[in-house]
């Protein structure tokens, strides 16, 4: 059974990690197109830090009823055949969760500039009118992720994972459209009109896929209901969670705002360039992983749970640890290449890569962190995960407080990456205390090979990468381009090779596929 599943998984992964890939691709010409139009200054910080309330909102009302709470009560109703149940329970919190949504987004955009002194104190009152107007505008985005993010999760309980993962390429498209063609009329509001537009075009590309799998909107408000009550209970504690990560994303911006001019687009730069790959591969393997962990824990198969969680596990391990490396040596090549245009000046630029160097040491943890956290929520736990993210978050905001003195804006990202390593430590602590053996053996394998084959192509990486210095010119773009790529491919190759010769398990199942 669990080998079915494999091949379910691999196709899942895949298309999530295919459709990730392309996103965070679009992420990157997105940034750059910011980069280049704006640099890393006063515009970009008051757009990053408008971003923070619709996040906000976004983050609480609408991911905190998903991804915790309603995928495992619907898969709970189709592993029963209930169908019509499921979808009544779709139903009623779609429209509870858009009625508080719409009245919450209502209140702040009357009061948001007196909420600026809360999101920005650094700012001037004219940046603070600034990011007051932003915010207005990106309000309407909460509303149209709302109804997105259900047909997401329907999508991803019948295991229909297309047109799920094209959504986010959707709203990257939206965006960059907005920085490509109504920056020049509108200035920075231009990026704001492109997130609405993106928003929209997330919900809309995922519609006619929920249509066909038979789901019928109706205006129905069953508060009562039962599947609605366990949902509501379940999220509680997520929102809890989740208002801790915001709350954190929200004291950094303040912390920001409060050194220097920029330093609030440079940590989301950085932070952007490093989540690449923990969406790529962390989060596309967690999110293919979670129905199945889900339905392990209603069909009580506590073998299979274990199955899937040390599968998932070794695959996030063996792309992220090298990726890591690579990233880490060749972190002020990316951003050059990525960033490095414009009005993006050599300050922003060095500031940019040394922050994506810190965040480095910790993108393993951040990649495990969505897979340990749906191991808790298939076990309809979203208490757990909560402490430890307050925890966290308590670390972050110390940690922030502190190095922030010493090290600017890099001390933002030293304390962020120091966070995460707690958060991931704990996670699998207590998740290994409450489970047992986790498949410990096959994991601590497959890290110490993995390891010791990053190693050697990380030392071949940084030879190619002095060698390609000396001969090419590294004060034009194609000389940057061609002493990282080859450094790349030569360094990628070389584990590659080496995970082929020790016939690491990984390549063989990608060969399967």
């Amino acid at each position: 059974m669990f080998e079915k599943y494999k091949k379910y998984f691999l196709s899942g992964a895949l298309i999530l990690g295919i459709s990730s890939f392309i996103s965070r691709f679009l992420g990157l010409v997105r940034d750059r197109l910011f980069a280049e139009q704006f640099g890393a200054g006063r515009d970009l910080d008051a757009y990053y830090a408008a971003f923070r309330i619709p996040d906000f909102i976004f983050n609480l009302l609408i991911l905190g009823a998903l991804s915790s709470a309603f995928i495992p009560i619907f898969v709970d109703y189709l592993s029963q055949k209930k169908q019509k149940e499921a979808w009544h329970l779709t139903n009623s919190l779609l429209n509870i969760i858009l009625g508080i949504t719409i009245i919450i987004c209502a209140v702040i955009f009357v009061f948001a500039p007196n909420l600026m002194f809360l999101i920005a104190p650094g700012f001037s009152e004219t940046e603070k009118d600034l990011t007051a107007q932003l915010t207005r505008i990106m309000l309407l985005s909460p509303i149209f992720f709302g109804f997105s993010n259900i047909a997401g999760a329907i999508l991803t309980s019948y295991k229909r994972f297309f047109f799920y993962a094209l959504a986010p390429i959707m709203y990257n498209l939206g965006i960059i459209f907005g920085a490509a063609f109504l920056v020049e009329p509108y200035g920075i509001m231009g990026i704001a009109y492109g997130v609405v537009i993106g928003a929209f075009l997330h919900f809309v590309v995922q519609l006619p896929s929920v249509y066909k799998l038979g789901y019928r909107y109706k205006f129905v408000f069953d508060y009562a209901h039962k599947g609605v009550q366990k949902v509501v209970n379940l999220m509680i504690p997520s929102i809890m969670g989740l208002a801790m990560t915001q709350i954190n994303l929200w004291v950094i911006t303040v912390i920001a705002s409060l050194i220097s001019v920029g330093s609030i687009t440079i940590f989301n730069f950085a932070s952007n360039l490093q989540y690449f790959p923990v969406g790529v591969f962390g989060i596309s393997i967690a999110l293919s992983s979670f129905p199945k962990l889900a339905e392990a824990v209603s069909l009580r198969k506590s073998a299979l749970f274990k199955d899937t969680f040390s599968f998932a596990f070794s695959k996030i391990m063996f792309f992220v640890i090298p990726i890591s490396v690579f990233m880490l040596l060749l972190r002020a090549q990316i951003v050059r290449l990525v960033l490095g245009s414009g009005k993006f000046d050599w300050e922003d630029t060095y500031l940019t890569a040394q922050s994506l160097g810190l965040f480095t040491l910790s993108l393993f943890a951040q990649a495990l962190i969505p897979l340990l956290v749906r191991s808790f929520y298939s076990m309809q736990d979203a208490k757990t995960p909560v402490f430890i993210s307050i925890v966290s978050m308590i670390a972050n905001i110390a940690g922030g407080l502190i190095l922030s003195k010493y090290f600017g804006v890099l001390g933002l990202a030293l304390a962020f990456s120091l966070a995460a390593l707690i958060n991931m430590l704990l996670l699998f602590i207590v998740l290994r205390y409450r489970l047992g053996d986790l498949g410990d053996s096959e994991i601590t394998k497959s890290i110490l090979k993995t390891s010791v084959i990053t190693v050697i192509a990380g030392v071949v990486c940084y030879c190619i990468l002095f060698v390609m210095a000396n001969l090419v010119d590294m004060q034009t773009y194609l000389g940057i381009l061609l002493q990282a790529g080859s450094a790349f491919v030569v360094g990628a190759g070389v584990f590659v090779l080496l995970a082929w010769v020790f016939k690491f398990k990984e390549l063989g199942m990608a060969k399967d596929k």
